[in-house]
């Protein structure tokens, strides 16, 4: 449990999405007016950067497209430098509503991890075929490596805590899935506690999803890859000196 409260940052990783971006943050600031929002631009080409920066939000520019891993190890390694404790990954595309997010960070009083999991009970939120199914055994293995029932493993609406926070500021997977999948079983490994925490999801604001239908099939395939290259890497250990804190 925190002994302190904590100072939360909203990071939203974006590659290319103003048509959405502007109503969401204009959202953000109405329903929390007292967070602080970073937006990492992921090499974006189109008007996300001028849109984030029109609302007065910091903008980290990234010059190329690393992917959600690449684009959220920069905002945990800025607020790792700017004193907060606590992270807030929000999509920037609007499917996640942002009135979830005092949830997360208020369950984070029992967990270094919350996930808003979209297969909790709460939406309609669905996905078919091979992807579904993957997402199933995914959560229910990284289930078991983090000893916690989960029912989503692969949803980017998450809050970290301080500890997170330190361990995902030197190392966060920039693969593919490897912003969910393997950033959770490094945790797991790491000794952090992971939970979640039942949210409803929103279509899509604007711009083009990241998974076109033709790819759902291979979208099981790179799980698993994701998953076992997850489990080959070395166990991090955090000192006692990070635990305290």
């Amino acid at each position: 449990m925190p002994s302190t409260p904590l100072r939360p940052l909203i990071v939203l990783p974006a590659y290319n999405e103003e048509q959405a971006l502007g109503p969401l943050l204009d959202e953000i600031s109405e329903a929390l007016p007292a967070l602080d929002c970073l937006v990492v631009s992921d090499g974006s080409s189109d008007g996300t950067v001028a849109i984030a920066r029109s609302r007065g939000v910091v903008v980290v520019d990234l010059p190329f497209n690393l992917g959600v891993g690449g684009a959220m190890r920069a905002g945990f390694r800025y607020a790792l430098r700017n004193g907060y404790t606590a992270v807030v990954q929000v999509d920037a595309d609007g499917q996640h509503d942002p009135r979830d997010v005092p949830r997360l960070v208020a369950d984070l009083d029992r967990a270094d991890i919350v996930i808003g999991a979209r297969f909790a009970g709460a939406g309609e939120y669905s996905a078919r075929g091979p992807r579904r199914w993957a997402m199933k055994v995914l959560a229910s293995v990284i289930g078991r490596i983090a000893r916690t029932k989960l029912t989503d493993a692969t949803s980017g609406f998450k809050a970290s805590g301080p500890k997170a926070v330190r361990l995902f500021a030197e190392m966060y997977p920039a693969e593919y899935l490897g912003d969910t999948v393997e950033a959770l079983v490094i945790a797991a490994r790491a000794g952090l506690r992971i939970r979640q925490s039942p949210v409803a999801m929103r279509d899509r604001q604007g711009g083009v999803p990241s998974h076109h239908p033709v790819r759902a099939a291979a979208y099981l395939a790179r799980a698993s890859m994701a998953l076992i290259f997850a489990m080959t890497r070395s166990k991090v250990e955090l000192t006692k000196a990070e635990v305290a804190q």
